[in-house]
């Protein structure tokens, strides 16, 4: 697995993976800091990020593609990431989504908060989680 910066060129796959991903986010990774795992020369999963103030950052979006997922691929996405400099991070999560939560406590993401009614899709609350670095 290679992960590296995004680029015009892995958009398509990147949208195939979120369309493969109900439980994400859908943002457009254009204009923000975005990363691509790479395995067998094909987008297996991508991180959006964006800085939000000094010091401070978001997780817009982490997905997988279903077919690559449990190898360690958002695991490894997440930590290249928060290894690259101190400061706060924050995100929010589907509620539901159990292994997305307890990939971000595993990473040392605290739950900060919780938004009702967050996702238009379905009105499910978001979990907002903050890590310290």
């Amino acid at each position: 697995m290679t992960i590296r910066p995004a680029t015009a060129e892995d958009f398509g796959q990147i949208r195939a993976i979120q369309s493969g991903s109900p439980e994400a986010a859908d943002w457009d990774p254009s204009g923000y800091d975005c990363s691509v795992a790479v395995v067998d020369g094909k987008v297996a999963g991508f991180l959006v990020t964006r800085e939000t103030g000094l010091g401070e950052h978001e997780i817009l979006n982490l997905a997988v593609d279903p077919s690559q997922r449990r190898r360690g691929i958002a695991r490894a996405l997440l930590f290249r990431v928060l290894a690259k400099g101190s400061g706060t991070w924050y995100l929010e999560v589907r509620e539901s989504n159990s292994a997305a939560i307890n990939l971000y406590k595993s990473a040392g993401f605290k739950p900060a908060g919780r938004r009702p009614n967050y996702y238009g899709d379905s009105g499910e609350a978001a979990v907002v989680m903050r890590f310290y670095s």
